[in-house]
C-alpha cells in the first residue's frame, strides 16, 4: 500500500483522538521516553533500499537542518509561500526524488506491562508517517502537526526488546493541504513515547465550565476486551468519581437515562456525565487566567483506583452576539500574534522552554491572543496558554494555497479536511484558551469547508468557528463557515467603511494584518485609533512572531544545525554565520526572504514594532484635553490595582525630574480625571512632555515585580525658554560652498534612503531609483553671501535647495528650503545629510525613543534619550534603512572630534550614522506594503516647498580617543 500516493489516505489503525495525554513522561512505569539518539537513513525516496550505512539522528529533529544524515541525499530547507517546491499536479508528489527518513530504535517493553495494552505515541511527523514494529507494518498517518499512537500490543510482548521504525515520507498527496508560508522540512519535530493504560480505560473527559459557574463533564469509558467490554458500561460495582477540587460532582442519571434508552452506552464505548454548579466562582480571561482542577477517577468493585486523570478548567464563556465577540458576556478587543513553530537551528522543533519564553515576551509586549498559523501546536502550547492568559484561536492544518480552488471542493480531499479538524477539535476543546476554531488558512472556499464547519457546530456549539476564505471576496457573505469576519491585510478604509456604511452583522478581527518584514508595521496606531473607537472593529492578528532566518554557515553555505548554538547574539549571526532566507541553500524556486517577517528577529531578539505595540496596547492611558489630564484603564475586565505609576516630567530646556502618582483603581474601560503633580506642573522650558511609568506592582508569571508595563505620555504646554542673547554674523563659505566648521562639512540636501522591505516590494524603492534619486548628487549652482544654492537633478526635473547660513548664540543656524517639482511626490525623505569630522561614539536626543521610530510608528515616549551610536542601528536581516528617531529637538553627538550639539526650530527625524548625522524635515512613512497597505496619505511627502532651520555648535573633548 503506498499510502503517500492517496490523497483519501489520512491514517491507517491510528488511535481516535481525545482530550487525555497518557504519552507523558513520569516514574517510567505507564511511560517511556523514548527521544534522544535514533538510528537513521535519509533514502531517494520511499521505495528505495535500503542504505548499508546507519548514522545517528536525535529525535524529534529534523534531518534537513542537519547536513550529517543526508549522506547521498541532500535535503536542505527548502521555502516558499504560495507555491508548491515542484509542478506536479495534485494528487502527485515526486517519484524519483522524495527524501524519506528511516529511524529506527531497540526498546525493552516493561515486563510489568504484562495484561495492559503497549501504545506508540509519535507527537508529529512531516508529512507521511509509516510505522512497523519487527519489520511488521503496523500502520500510518498523516497531519505533520498532530500526534498519532498506535497499539503495538501484538508485536510488543512484555519483557521482549522490540526494534520500533518510523518511515517519515517527506511529498505526499497531503503535502498539497500544507503548502503554507514557511521553510519545508522533512522529520519527526514532537516527542515519540511508549505508553501503557489499562484494558478499562479513561478515554475521554470533556468538560464546558460556563461564566456562571455550571460545570459539565462527560467521562467516556474505554474497554479492550474482557468480561467488562461485554457487560457493557462498567463492570458491577465499578464506579467513575469526578471532583471540582475537593467538592464532588453529581452523576446526571437523567442525561444516562437517556443514553440508555437512545442506546449510546454499548461495547465500543461507555459514558457518564457529571455536573455541578458553583456561583460566584472565579472566572477565567487572558487578563485574569484562573484555572480549576477537575479530578476523574476510575474506581473497580473494591474501591481501587484504576485510572484518574485531571483537567484544568477555566470558567467562560465564549460567543458571537450581532458585531461582537464577547468572553464571559463583554467586548474584548484582540491583540493578536500569528505564530508558527520554528527556530534558526532546529528548523520545527521547539521545546516546552522555548514556546514559553516566546510566550512570555509577547505578554510583556502587551499582546492577548495567538493565532496557531497554521496548525494545531503541541499541547503544551495550549496548557501555557491557558496558564498565562492568552486567547486562542486554534487553526487546523490546511493550506492548500497553490492549488487552492481546485482542492476546497474536491471530494478526494474531504476525507483530510475532516481529520484535520475534527482531530483538532477533539484534542483541544477542553483548553479555555482555545476561544475560536479555525478551518485553515489560503485554501479558497469550498463544499469541504462547509462541511467541517457544520461537523464542528454540531460537536462542539460552545465556540464561534472564522475561516478567511469565505469572506475573502464579500465580508457579507461565507456565514456557513465563518461567523467572524476575519479578512487579510484590509486597508483601513475598508474597516472604517463596512462597520460605518451598513450596520456590521459579525464582528471584525483581521486574521493577519500590519506584515511585520524587515522595518515595518506603519500605521499600527491608525488602526488601533479606528479599533478602538468604532463598533464591531476587535483588533487583529499581526504576521508575525518570528523572521524564519536558518543560522546558515558561510563557507559551505549549509545550516548550522544544533551545532550553531551560542553562535548568535541580540539578532547577530556570529563571524562565519549568517541567516538564510529563501534561495540561499539552491532551494529553486522560492519566495527568498518573504520568510523574514516577524517582529522579533531570528533569534527572538524584539524589533522596535514590539515597543510601539507595547504602547499602543497600554493599560493606562493619558489624555489632555482643555486642560485636563485624565486616566483611563484600557483593560477589558480587571481593575488597576495591580499596577504602579511614576510621573515624568522632560522639557527640551534639559529638565527631567518626576513624582509619584497614585494610580486609580478604576474598572475596566472607566476614566478618572488627575491632577499633574505642583512641583511637575511649572517645571521645565520649551518643549514639555509628561510620561506616566507603569510598572508592574507585583510579580506575576509575566512579569517580575517592578518590571516596566508602558509609558504612556501627553504633551503638556510648552514654557518659555531662556536663550542667551549673541551677536549674528554671516558665515563665510568659498565660491563652491565649502564651509570651515570644526566637526563637520557643510551639510547636503538628500532624497535617499534605503529602501525596506516593504519600498521595495510596493515598487517604491524601483521608482525611487529610475527618478534618480540614488545616484544624484547635490551640485552648488550659486553662493550668495552666506547663502548656498544647490540643484540635484531628476528625471522629474530639478530639485533646489538653498540653505542660508548664520552665525548666532546657538552657533552655526541654518535655513534649508527644497523646492520638489511637480511629478517628484511621494520621496522617501528631505533633509540634509551632515558629514562628521570624526566617528560618532554616542548620541543623545530629545525626541521619541529610546527605540527607533519612523513618522507612521511613534507611539513611543518623547523625552531624553541615550545610546551608543552603534546601538542606533537595527540589524534588520536584509540590510535596509533603519535607525531614525522621529519629533526630534535636541541631539547631541559625541564623536572622536569632539560633541556637537543640534537644536532645531521645530521636530525632524533624525538618524545618527558613524561618519553623518540626516536631519529629516519630512520622512515617509513605512507602511506594511510588503503584503498590506503601503504608506497612508498622511506619511507621505509631497510636491512643493519644505523649509526648517536648526543650529549646531561643536565643543572639543578632551578626552577624545586618539
Amino acid at each position: 500500500m503506498r499510502e503517500w500516493l492517496e490523497p483519501e489516505h489520512v491514517g491507517r489503525r491510528r488511535e481516535p483522538v481525545g482530550t487525555l495525554r497518557r504519552a507523558v513522561p513520569d516514574d517510567g512505569f505507564t511511560c517511556i521516553d523514548l527521544d534522544g539518539d535514533w538510528e537513521f537513513q535519509l533514502r531517494a525516496h520511499p521505495e528505495a533500499a535500503e542504505l548499508t550505512t546507519w548514522r545517528t539522528a536525535q529525535v524529534p529533529g529534523c534531518w534537513t537542518t542537519e547536513p550529517s544524515l543526508w549522506g547521498e541525499v541532500a535535503d536542505p530547507p527548502w521555502y516558499t509561500n504560495d507555491q508548491m517546491p515542484w509542478p506536479d499536479l495534485p494528487p502527485t508528489p515526486p517519484t524519483a526524488h522524495n527524501p524519506t527518513g528511516v529511524y529506527r530504535r531497540d526498546v525493552t517493553v516493561p515486563a510489568d506491562w504484562a495484561g495492559q495494552r503497549v501504545l506508540l505515541h509519535v507527537g508529529a511527523a512531516e508529512s507521511t508517517l509509516l510505522v512497523r514494529v519487527d519489520g511488521e507494518p503496523v500502520g500510518s498517518s498523516t497531519d505533520s502537526h498532530l500526534a498519532a499512537e498506535f497499539d503495538i500490543t501484538p508485536w510488543a510482548a512484555p519483557g521482549a526488546t522490540v526494534q520500533v521504525e518510523l518511515t517519515v515520507v517527506k511529498w505526499s498527496a497531503s503535502t498539497f493541504v500544507e503548502d503554507q508560508d514557511q521553510w519545508w522540512h522533512g522529520g519527526i519535530t514532537r516527542s515519540v513515547r511508549l505508553f501503557t493504560r489499562p484494558s478499562l480505560h479513561l478515554s475521554d473527559v470533556r468538560t464546558v465550565a460556563d461564566a456562571d459557574g455550571r460545570l459539565s463533564v462527560d467521562v467516556r469509558v474505554g474497554c479492550d476486551g474482557g468480561e467488562g467490554a461485554r457487560r457493557g458500561y462498567l463492570p458491577a460495582g465499578w464506579r467513575i468519581d469526578v471532583r471540582l477540587g475537593e467538592t464532588a460532582l453529581a452523576f446526571d442519571a437523567a442525561a444516562h437515562q437517556r443514553d440508555l434508552d437512545d442506546e449510546r452506552i454499548s461495547l465500543y464505548r461507555g459514558r457518564a456525565r457529571f455536573r455541578g454548579e458553583f456561583p460566584g466562582i472565579a472566572t477565567w480571561t487572558a487578563e485574569n487566567p484562573v484555572l480549576h482542577d477537575v479530578t476523574v477517577e476510575l474506581r473497580d468493585a473494591d474501591g481501587t483506583l484504576v485510572d484518574s486523570e485531571v483537567q484544568r478548567v477555566g470558567f467562560r464563556t465564549v460567543e458571537v452576539v450581532g458585531p461582537d465577540l464577547l468572553v464571559n458576556g463583554r467586548r474584548i478587543f484582540v491583540r493578536g500574534m500569528n505564530r508558527h513553530d520554528r527556530d534558526p537551528l532546529t528548523g520545527r522543533v521547539v521545546t516546552t522552554a522555548q514556546v514559553r519564553e516566546e510566550l512570555l515576551t509577547l505578554k510583556r509586549f502587551g499582546f492577548n491572543a495567538v493565532r496557531t498559523s497554521h496548525y494545531p501546536n503541541d499541547p503544551t502550547f495550549y496548557d501555557l496558554t491557558d496558564e498565562l492568559g492568552f486567547y486562542v484561536v486554534d487553526e487546523a492544518n490546511i493550506e492548500s494555497h497553490a492549488w487552492a480552488h481546485e482542492i476546497c471542493d474536491d471530494p478526494a480531499y474531504l476525507p483530510a479536511f475532516t481529520q484535520r479538524v475534527a482531530r483538532m477539535v477533539r484534542r483541544d476543546r477542553n483548553h479555555p484558551s482555545v476561544i475560536v476554531w479555525s478551518l485553515g488558512n489560503e485554501s479558497d472556499y469550498g463544499a469541504n469547508h462547509d462541511a467541517v464547519a457544520a461537523w464542528i457546530r454540531r460537536d462542539d456549539p460552545t465556540r464561534p468557528v472564522q475561516y478567511e476564505g469565505a469572506i475573502k471576496d464579500d465580508w457579507s457573505a461565507g456565514f456557513a463557515a465563518s461567523d467572524i469576519v476575519c479578512p487579510m491585510y484590509a486597508h483601513l478604509d475598508q474597516m472604517v467603511e463596512h462597520v460605518t456604511q451598513h450596520p456590521p452583522l459579525r464582528p471584525v478581527i483581521q486574521c493577519e494584518y500590519s506584515h511585520a518584514m524587515g522595518n515595518s508595521n506603519g500605521s499600527l496606531s491608525d488602526y488601533w485609533a479606528a479599533i478602538e473607537s468604532l463598533p464591531g472593529l476587535q483588533g487583529g492578528f499581526i504576521w508575525e512572531f518570528a523572521d524564519h532566518g536558518i543560522l546558515q554557515r558561510e563557507d559551505d553555505r549549509l545550516p548550522a544545525g544544533r551545532a550553531g548554538a551560542g553562535q548568535f547574539a541580540d539578532g547577530v549571526p556570529a563571524a562565519g554565520f549568517r541567516w538564510a532566507h529563501g534561495g540561499d541553500f539552491g532551494d529553486t524556486p522560492n519566495d527568498g526572504a518573504f520568510c523574514l517577517d516577524g517582529v522579533v528577529l531570528p533569534d527572538g531578539t524584539p524589533k522596535p514594532a514590539m515597543y510601539e505595540h507595547r504602547e499602543l496596547a497600554s493599560p493606562v492611558r493619558l489624555s489632555l484635553e482643555d486642560g485636563v489630564l485624565r486616566v483611563r484603564n484600557a483593560l477589558d475586565f480587571s481593575g488597576l490595582g495591580h499596577l504602579r505609576g511614576q510621573w515624568v516630567l522632560e522639557s527640551s530646556d534639559g529638565t527631567s525630574l518626576s513624582a509619584p502618582a497614585d494610580l486609580p483603581d478604576l474598572a475596566a474601560g472607566c476614566t478618572a480625571v488627575v491632577e499633574v503633580p505642583a512641583e511637575l506642573a511649572e517645571a521645565g522650558a520649551g518643549e514639555r512632555w509628561l510620561q506616566l511609568v507603569v510598572t508592574q506592582a507585583e510579580g506575576t508569571a509575566w512579569n517580575p515585580a517592578g518590571a516596566e508595563v508602558s509609558r504612556p505620555c501627553v504633551r503638556l504646554p510648552d514654557r518659555a525658554r531662556d536663550v542667551a542673547e549673541g551677536t549674528r554674523s554671516p558665515v563665510v563659505v568659498d565660491a563652491t560652498g565649502a564651509l570651515e566648521f570644526p566637526g563637520l562639512a557643510r551639510p547636503e540636501l538628500t532624497l535617499w534612503r534605503d529602501p525596506t522591505d516593504n519600498d521595495d516590494i510596493a515598487g517604491d524603492g524601483a521608482r525611487w531609483v529610475a527618478a534618480g534619486l540614488r545616484d544624484a548628487q547635490p551640485a552648488v549652482v550659486a553662493v550668495e553671501g552666506s547663502a548656498v544654492v544647490s540643484v540635484l537633478k531628476t528625471t522629474a526635473g530639478e530639485v533646489r535647495h538653498t540653505q542660508a547660513l548664520r552665525w548666532d548664540e546657538r552657533g552655526l543656524h541654518c535655513v534649508d528650503t527644497v523646492v520638489l517639482p511637480d511629478g517628484l511626490d511621494d520621496v522617501p525623505r528631505v533633509g540634509v545629510r551632515v558629514p562628521l569630522a570624526g566617528a560618532a561614539i554616542g548620541a543623545r536626543w530629545f525626541g521619541t525613543g529610546p527605540w527607533e521610530t519612523y513618522p507612521d510608528r511613534c507611539a513611543a515616549p518623547v523625552g531624553w534619550h541615550e545610546l551608543p551610536v552603534a546601538d542606533l542601528a537595527v540589524p534588520y536581516v536584509r540590510p535596509q534603512e533603519n535607525g531614525a528617531r522621529t519629533h526630534v529637538r535636541e541631539l547631541a553627538v559625541t564623536t572622536t572630534a569632539g560633541v556637537l550639539r543640534f537644536s532645531f526650530d521645530q521636530p525632524v527625524t533624525v538618524t545618527v550614522h558613524a561618519d553623518a548625522v540626516v536631519v529629516d524635515v519630512a520622512h515617509r512613512g513605512l507602511g506594511s506594503a510588503s503584503c498590506g497597505p503601503n504608506a497612508l496619505p498622511p506619511y507621505r511627502i509631497t510636491t512643493g516647498t519644505h523649509t526648517w532651520s536648526w543650529s549646531v555648535e561643536h565643543e572639543d573633548r578632551t578626552d577624545a580617543p586618539s
